[in-house]
């Protein structure tokens, strides 16, 4: 990466390249010559997924290149069956940092504008540790934001559709469905277990 980082967003990517396999030798938030090898390491092996599995539009292409290798690996796949729906899916947004998730959680309480999207603080949601992603539908360029009957009919379909084996779909949690979001299916009930594993490099998918 040639951008200047903050600390906390290079331990953020340290852990995901160790906990992906791909061990920068450290979480020490330092952007030296071992992380740098490791996310170069991470970045041919999201190539190498992509010219086997396809390449898609290009936010969803940004969004799956944050993500896990595990979840890369899903989520190409994911889209390729989603290639066959009658409207057009885009993964929108994939993996967040606890600062990203802190912001998103603040919208729309304390009086700032906007809808509640989000329960999950930083750190409590599968979005922090790269193994989630939420997906758009399109009719014919307009945005389907599953309000109408149709266009929530719509998000059950593609589930039906395009899940496949691995993920877990949103829209079948009890509480606080969720439609548009998939997540790898991790072997760690508990968020804070998947968080903990993540925080040291440890595989959780």
């Amino acid at each position: 990466m040639s951008y200047q980082l903050i600390k906390s967003e290079v331990l953020f990517r340290q852990r995901l390249l160790k906990a992906s396999g791909f061990d920068p030798n450290g979480l020490d938030g330092i952007w030296g010559p071992n992380t740098a090898a490791a996310d170069q390491a991470f970045l041919t092996a999201s190539a190498a997924l992509r010219d086997e599995l396809g390449a898609f539009d290009t936010r969803s292409e940004g969004n799956i290149l944050g993500l896990h290798i595990r979840a890369q690996y899903l989520a190409r796949e994911f889209m390729k069956r989603a290639a066959a729906f009658p409207f057009v899916a885009r993964i929108i947004s994939g993996t967040r940092t606890y600062a990203e998730q802190d912001e998103l959680y603040r919208r729309g309480r304390w009086g700032r504008a906007g809808p509640k999207v989000t329960n999950a603080k930083g750190g409590q949601s599968n979005h922090n540790f790269g193994i989630a992603w939420d997906v758009a539908l399109f009719e014919g360029g307009r945005y389907m934001n599953g309000d109408a009957t149709h266009d929530a009919q719509a998000y059950r379909d593609l589930a039906g559709h395009a899940l496949v084996d691995g993920l877990e779909w949103g829209g079948a949690w009890r509480s606080f469905p969720d439609t548009p979001h998939y997540q790898v299916a991790s072997p760690y009930n508990k968020i804070s277990e998947v968080r903990d594993r993540f925080e040291a490099g440890e595989s959780y998918v």
